[in-house]
């Protein structure tokens, strides 16, 4: 029986991580050992960080609704807690945006929110 061997199976996979380290520094996209370990770190990074990046944008949303809730006499946690006994489901993100651009409608929604306290 013939031997099998890995030839172009093991050339494809090594040139697909290559191909994922280009423009790394150094034998980090050439070396095939390099390289792998590279990109698998690189990996869990972006992983990582997809989730981060969320949590710090909720926190910038946050922080930009407290500060559009106080000039109208308000703290955030009374402004939410407010909405939802009003019964205004609206997004912390789409919120902000409102505090940011919109500031009479802001002032309204800060309102609604007072009555219902």
């Amino acid at each position: 029986m013939a031997r099998t061997k890995t030839g172009i199976v093991r050339r494809r996979r090594h040139k697909k991580i290559i191909k994922m380290t280009k423009g790394q520094w150094g034998t980090r996209s050439k070396n095939f050992k390099r390289a792998n370990e590279a990109m698998m770190r690189s990996l869990w990074y972006a992983y990582r960080d997809r989730r981060q990046r969320r949590r710090q944008l909720r926190r910038l949303w946050i922080q930009r609704i407290n500060a559009a809730a106080r000039l109208n006499g308000m703290k955030y946690s009374q402004l939410v807690h407010g909405l939802k006994r009003a019964g205004i489901e609206l997004d912390r993100k789409s919120l902000a945006g409102i505090a940011i651009h919109d500031a009479e409608t802001f002032g309204r929604i800060v309102e609604a929110a007072r009555q219902n306290l």
